[in-house]
């Protein structure tokens, strides 16, 4: 018996370890995704990038990188951010999220 928990405790650590990455990824991409149309929306109503970016840090808190572009009278607004490592010797993870809104006249 105590042969098989020593074998199997460091697999369920590691699966815990995922599971908690996992976790950590599909939040941090929601954040992205509701402040990359956040800054969409900013954008669409005429604010320059430093607005933006800053509208963007605002919901999806510091150490997120923002893009925006426009075009054609169309703004996209990109954010990424890293996920930190959740399971020790690995390294993280980067999310993206983009939004476009039309903007106005």
């Amino acid at each position: 018996m105590t042969a098989e928990m020593a074998v199997l405790l460091p697999v369920v650590a590691l699966l815990v370890g995922v599971l908690a990455a996992l976790t950590a990824g599909a939040a941090t991409h929601l954040r992205c995704a509701d402040a990359a149309r956040t800054g969409a929306r900013s954008a669409s109503l005429g604010e320059d990038d430093a607005a933006v970016a800053a509208a963007v840090r605002r919901v999806a808190g510091d150490g997120t990188r923002t893009a925006v572009g426009r075009t054609d009278g169309w703004v996209v607004v990109h954010v990424e951010a890293t996920v930190g490592p959740a399971v020790p010797l690995v390294g993280g993870f980067t999310v993206r999220a983009e939004a476009t809104a039309r903007a106005e006249p």
